[in-house]
């Protein structure tokens, strides 16, 4: 579950859900709403969903009533004046009127009194007194010239009572029905709403038992790793399950329903409430309909309450700035965003949440603005250095005895985190002689700006780097990360940590030693400092400039570079153009020749043609029955068709594929030419002995 840590809860009590109009925790809630309630033509899937978006808007003070009435009230009217409508469908039509305003005549109130009292003496199950009952207190509200008192409300409260379990759980029915943390919420509004339309009072000791059932149902409740508290459903039946944020709606729908209509306090501990408050806030913004109401209701409910209203301590920046001049801003609000009583904030401690050794603050009064009504803290007047803090807050009422009674909840803790610009001084590079350590070369750097420092050294020198850090307030800094980083001209390169003493940080490479780490390889080493941290606002990576170092030549045994990772996009370049001369075409004959040589080679075919003639070839002997002819004609295009697979082969086709075909078309003309030549000889025979 999202846990919103902008907010950090004091504690949330008990109230009333029929509230004003409030201002969202959060703007996100006000879209969230506005997309996920999208009515198509101005109407919802059911008076169900209207409701729940209805009161969702109003909440969030969304004006959309004007949008939804036309298309809305003509339903309701027809759900109170049908003689088949339900009375969960009359509980939710009276739901949306109570928001729309409906024009409806009292005539038909009074029909639906007349319907929903005779229901509940015939009612058997906790929903069907709920739906009733609850109805009855929505007409009660809307015109209350309408009697819709109970006659025996002692009788029906006892019938409610009756379902309930010993550890303050409900069951639905009677019938052997499981029970349900659900339910008990609903059976609290039930019984609130008995109350209300009794004619004399109830029976007291039956309220004291169900306040005692209210605590046994707090007793039940469950916990986060976070402190956050909620109620579960424990049911079996699937369905009838509801999730932690539904069922834990229910109960602070009917506890403080209950709470409103009933006169003393609920005996319910600190800590309980102020773990709900934790899970309501930290829900976030939900991603459905359902959920979206049910935490704004209970929201709303427990916004305004005659008991106690709560207070929330609101962080707007949890990383603050020194050199910014940020300061640490807090403000308190009630639930929904309304404006505090008179109060004071104070930061009683303040201590660092890491290892840094920075100054532990304590007892310290945050200025309030009238103006903007926000509670403020100069960190840096006070002595907080950058890092990561953990905050103590109290807040105290100005006036305990205000209207309201206003619950505070003792103490808050909260975790911010301070940056600001880290100050780099005495920077300088150096190239040290071996053997005595004298200076040979030293720059003075400056690692704010640019840089181009060029050195040379040997493998007997060495080089040194040096710099201070220090935060605004002057305390030694030890970033996450200090490295110095050498590339030599070939790209290998080596990081080497630069390490520290307070606030001197100093690294010394002595080239003798780390001959073989640099593979003997001479040349240029361009060297850049990085130096970074979360809480560090001036992080950089900077080239300081090369040094040319010439070290000596490598032993035959010594480690060879290894080689350099080739750039897997490199085979993507352009390649290199391929220029290719063509060889001349070789001489071809005149276009004369090449046709004398063609007429040439068609004589062979002509003097064919004439030997046919010559022979006397004649069509006299071709069959004239159909199936003689057929066969002799299959033969002579079996003919043709060898004919054309040796042309083929000399243009086109290879032998293997020639020879394939060939084989088919041979066993096709042995069997047609048998049948043809059979014909023939059939034929000669008769002629013969004729």
């Amino acid at each position: 579950m999202a846990r919103n840590l902008g907010f950090l809860v004091l504690i949330l009590l008990l109230s009333v859900c029929d509230a004003a109009v409030f201002r969202p925790i959060s703007d996100g809630h006000r879209s969230a709403a506005l997309e996920l309630f999208s009515p198509v033509d101005g109407s919802f899937a059911s008076l169900e969903e209207t409701y729940e978006a209805l009161r969702t808007f109003q909440i969030l003070g969304i004006e959309k009533n004007a949008d939804i009435s036309p298309a809305t009230c003509p339903l309701v009217v027809e759900t109170l004046v049908s003689t088949s409508s339900k009375a969960k469908d009359l509980f939710y039509a009276l739901r949306v009127n109570s928001i729309l305003g409906c024009q409806i005549d009292a005539r038909v109130f009074e029909d639906v009194a007349s319907k929903l009292q005779a229901a509940i003496k015939d009612a058997s199950t906790l929903l069907d007194f709920y739906y009733s009952i609850g109805s009855l207190v929505l007409i009660k509200d809307q015109d209350s010239k309408i009697n819709v008192l109970l006659e025996d409300a002692d009788g029906i409260f006892h019938s409610i009572k009756a379902l309930s379990q010993s550890d303050g759980r409900w069951r639905y029915n009677s019938n052997g029905a499981e029970s349900s943390t659900y339910a008990a919420g609903v059976a609290l509004e039930a019984l609130s709403g008995v109350v209300s339309l009794a004619g004399s009072d109830v029976d007291q000791s039956m309220i004291g038992i169900v306040k005692n059932d209210i605590v046994k149902l707090f007793d039940t409740l469950e916990s986060y790793d976070d402190g956050a508290l909620y109620f579960d459903e424990k049911i079996v039946d699937a369905s009838e399950h509801q999730g932690p944020l539904s069922t834990t709606s229910s109960v602070v729908r009917g506890t403080t329903a209950f709470a409103a209509v009933t006169s003393g306090t609920l005996n319910i501990p600190g800590d309980k409430i102020l773990g709900l408050a934790y899970f309501f806030l930290g829900v976030g913004i939900p991603g459905n309909t359902k959920d979206l109401f049910n935490q704004m209701e209970s929201l709303a409910c427990l916004e305004n309450n005659r008991v106690s209203v709560p207070l929330i301590l609101s962080l707007p920046a949890k990383v603050l700035s020194l050199s910014s001049k940020d300061q640490l801003k807090v403000k308190v609000n009630t639930v929904l965003g309304s404006d505090a009583p008179p109060l004071t904030v104070n930061l009683v401690k303040a201590f660092p949440s890491s290892s840094r050794d920075h100054p532990t603050i304590q007892n310290q009064e945050l200025k309030f603005d009238v103006e903007s009504s926000v509670h403020s803290f100069d960190l840096l007047s006070k002595g907080i250095d950058v890092g990561k803090y953990t905050l103590v807050f109290e807040v105290l009422l100005h006036d305990p005895e205000h209207k309201k009674i206003y619950a505070t909840g003792g103490r808050a803790q909260a975790s911010i985190f301070v940056t600001g610009f880290i100050k780099i001084d005495s920077a300088e590079i150096a190239v040290l002689d071996s053997d005595v350590g004298s200076i040979e070369t030293k720059k003075k750097l400056d690692l704010s700006g640019e840089n181009a420092v060029s050195l040379s050294a040997n493998h007997l020198q060495k080089l040194r780097l040096s710099f201070d850090l220090t935060t605004p307030l002057d305390q030694a800094f030890n970033p996450h990360q200090v490295f110095l980083h050498l590339r030599h001209e070939t790209k290998i390169e080596h990081i080497f940590l630069v390490g520290n003493h307070g606030k001197r940080f100093e690294i010394i490479l002595d080239f003798l030693s780390l001959v073989d780490k640099f593979y003997y390889l001479s040349g240029r080493y361009d060297f850049q400092l990085t130096v970074g941290d979360a809480a560090m606002e001036n992080s950089f990576l900077r080239a300081l400039g090369h040094v040319e170092l010439d070290l000596p030549e490598p032993p035959e045994k010594a480690t060879r570079p290894p080689l350099q990772p080739v750039d897997p996009y490199s085979r993507f370049v352009p390649k290199p153009e391929i220029s290719h001369i063509f060889r001349a075409p070789e001489k071809l004959p005149p276009q004369e020749l090449s046709f004398t040589f063609l007429a040439l080679s068609l004589l062979p075919f002509i003097g064919f043609l004439i030997g046919l003639i010559r022979l006397g070839v004649n069509l006299k002997n071709f069959p004239s029955s159909v199936a003689p002819a057929t066969f002799a004609i299959l033969f002579h295009v079996g003919i043709a068709a060898v004919l054309l697979l040796y042309v083929l082969f000399w243009l086109k086709l290879d032998l293997f594929t020639t020879l394939k075909a060939l084989g088919v078309l041979a066993t096709f003309l042995v069997f047609v030419g048998h049948r043809t030549l059979s014909h023939l000889a059939s034929t000669s025979a008769k002629l013969k002995s004729a």
